[in-house]
């Protein structure tokens, strides 16, 4: 859910969600050397595994007054009940948002320089509480090169007590000069069991299904385990199940059927969608069995023996490439529309 930012879109962080049950081992681990605690972290990971609750709950034990001695917020103390009321203001979240004249919060293609100079004016303000200040830039990999560039000094030297998180999905989309300064911290990905069940706990129905459409990432699952979503994709893997005679206009115009704004994360989901379909045909080519799909087994292995792998092979890697610019402005329809054609032509 998007919340309001202020005009410099530095904001006050949300309340924190509870640590997620696979990342206590890695948490307790980390926060065991606290008193050495890196100025700058890079906390890397696939979407959906909950890196943003892992960095959020970093940042309430380093902001605690009163800790435990293992190193955990206390959940107790003046500034834990701030962080619960989302109210810290020793933490900032820097995100690609930024509130418009209207009221209306915008979603921007980037983290501009300018969000990132304000947080450095904030982290060079006397801390309010004075135990430490903690800044999160997620995901870190929308930073533009300016940011990026502005950000260099102060993730070398920052001010005393004051630390800064980087969250990244895809890492390797950073400056190295960027990463270089940085300690990276990968966080823990759940097994299949543990995520099965949590969402199994969170009511969350057809839990393993669901789980492999996300890859086994559980907070990734319970997005797409919307019903909604849910009959979309058995739309577009129906179709992509009857290449030949693939309606991909008509397909690629879905796309528009929500809201104007809704048309990238709609794009995304589709390119997720056809990358996991063509990755399942190439393991079911090679003797395997699908990961993302197993429930349209039998129409990817009546179709993986009429592909050349090298042809798929490559058609995978320019999704790759395609759902890296999904944020960055382009006309979805027409890029599904490409994309559905170039997956049509495999098969012929």
């Amino acid at each position: 859910m998007v919340t309001a930012v202020d005009d410099q879109a530095v904001r006050a962080a949300p309340a924190w969600p509870a640590l997620l049950p696979w990342q206590a081992q890695a948490a307790a681990e980390a926060l065991a050397r606290k008193a050495s605690w890196p100025h700058a972290m890079l906390i890397t990971g696939a979407r959906g595994i909950g890196k943003r609750t892992l960095a959020l709950n970093f940042a309430r034990s380093l902001l605690c007054e009163t800790p435990r001695t293992d190193g955990f917020a206390c959940g107790a103390c003046a500034s834990c009940s701030y962080a619960a009321a989302a109210q810290h203001p020793d933490l900032r979240m820097v995100e690609p948002l930024e509130l418009e004249d209207d009221g209306e919060t915008k979603v921007l293609d980037t983290i501009p320089v300018g969000h990132i100079r304000r947080l450095i004016e904030w982290s060079d303000l006397t801390s309010h509480r004075g135990v430490a200040k903690v800044a999160l830039i997620v995901p870190a990999e929308l930073l533009n090169a300016n940011a990026a560039n502005a950000l260099l000094k102060t993730l070398e030297e920052p001010p005393p007590a004051t630390f800064l998180m980087l969250v990244a999905n895809e890492p390797g989309r950073l400056p190295a000069t960027v990463r270089s300064r940085c300690f990276r911290l990968e966080a823990p990905r759940p097994s299949q069991d543990e995520a099965r069940q949590w969402l199994e706990q969170a009511g969350i129905a057809k839990a393993s299904t669901v789980l492999a459409q996300a890859g086994g990432a559980p907070l990734l699952a319970t997005a797409l385990a919307d019903p909604a979503w849910q009959d979309e994709r058995s739309v577009w893997l129906a179709a992509l199940a009857k290449p030949k005679s693939l309606p991909a206009v008509a397909l690629a115009s879905r796309l528009e059927a929500g809201a104007k704004d809704e048309r990238k994360d709609r794009l995304g989901l589709a390119i997720d969608w056809l990358a996991g379909w063509t990755a399942d045909l190439a393991r079911v080519a090679a003797g395997g069995e699908p990961l993302r799909n197993p429930d349209f087994a039998d129409a990817l292995k009546a179709l993986a023996g009429a592909v050349a792998p090298v042809a798929l092979f490559r058609y995978h890697r320019s999704l790759m490439r395609q759902r890296a610019l999904v944020a960055h402005p382009l006309q979805p329809r027409l890029v599904a529309e490409t994309l559905l054609f170039g997956y049509r032509d495999l098969f012929r």
